[in-house]
């Protein structure tokens, strides 16, 4: 893939196809075509198939995806199993039978089980059951992984796979109803701190930021900005049909994590947990020896990358 090759970036518009498009022009890519949903509708299998016959793409990165947190993963499981199905199949389909040259697909940490070795290899896939509050959209993305390594072995078609961990960043979803924890918090703590404010009994009042659970799982959070680059690194350089881990190989508590971005804020109230709610996956962090070995670090920090998320944030959903 070099300057003038034409790369497609489905999902163009979202966090992380947003993040491909800029590390892409940042390396003078010039023939990148962005495809959002008011472009294609990758659902529909004749679309897409017109789509890739008009645009002939030599490269494709599939960020499109239908995309949420527990709450959003939990109570619509049938949406996000068939709409994941249908994006990625018809995408690498088209690819195939249009002739890309190559094509890097995303998925997710949450293909593996719930209970799986810490920190998590890439053999661990299907070695457990799911976490079950998100296993519908595991299961479109472990199907993924494998559409990409039977297209591969039967065709010879390049399809690669990459799986991220805990992706946040600009262009990340900040609606409570559907977003996922970190933005989640984001959001709870900014509303608590700007406009939760009251005079209550002649003296400032904030109301308690609530959160899920009681604290104790342990996440890893991988900057979108990082992921970018080990998506250009892959496409460059990785031509194996083993799906690969991205993140950072180091994890936080939630509890850790909600005073990280409640000090970020400058919230001055109390964090209340909902220990009613579940917690999740008890841990989850990544081994990422095999990323690494391509010549890729992740380099924004987690503290970093929360402050430069809500400034984002302040400036344009706020």
């Amino acid at each position: 893939m070099d300057n003038d090759s034409r790369v497609l970036v489905a999902g163009a518009n979202g966090m992380v196809g947003s993040a491909i498009v800029r590390n892409l022009e940042s390396k003078g890519y010039a023939n990148i075509i962005k495809a959002t949903r008011q472009v294609v509708d990758f659902t529909d299998q004749e679309a897409t198939d017109a789509f890739f016959r008009f645009i002939k793409p030599e490269y494709v990165f599939v960020a499109a995806a239908k995309v949420g947190g527990i709450m959003a993963n939990n109570n619509y499981k049938a949406d996000f199993l068939t709409e994941n199905l249908r994006i990625q199949t018809n995408i690498i389909d088209a690819a195939h039978r249009f002739n890309v040259k190559k094509l890097l697909f995303l998925g997710s940490s949450c293909i593996y089980p719930k209970f799986a070795n810490q920190p998590i290899a890439e053999d661990q896939l299907m070695t457990g059951p799911l976490e079950p509050t998100n296993d519908a959209y595991a299961i479109a993305k472990i199907a993924g992984i494998m559409m990409c390594q039977a297209y591969r072995q039967q065709h010879g078609f390049n399809a690669i796979s990459l799986m991220p961990t805990n992706l946040y960043g600009p262009n990340d979803n900040f609606d409570l109803e559907t977003s996922h924890v970190l933005p989640a918090m984001i959001a709870k703590y900014h509303y608590a701190t700007t406009e939760g404010y009251t005079i209550d009994m002649g003296g400032p009042w904030w109301p308690d930021v609530k959160l899920w659970g009681d604290g104790s799982a342990m996440r890893e959070f991988l900057h979108v900005d990082d992921l970018a680059e080990a998506c250009y690194i892959c496409m460059q350089n990785y031509n194996d049909s083993e799906h690969i881990n991205v993140g950072t190989g180091e994890d936080v508590t939630i509890k850790e994590l909600a005073q990280t971005i409640s000090n970020v804020v400058g919230f001055p109230g109390f964090t209340e947990w909902d220990t009613s709610k579940p917690n999740g996956t008890p841990r989850k962090v990544l081994n990422v020896d095999k990323i690494k070995s391509l010549g890729w670090e992740p380099k924004i920090s987690l503290r970093e990358g929360i402050k430069s998320t809500y400034e984002w944030y302040k400036e344009v959903v706020k």
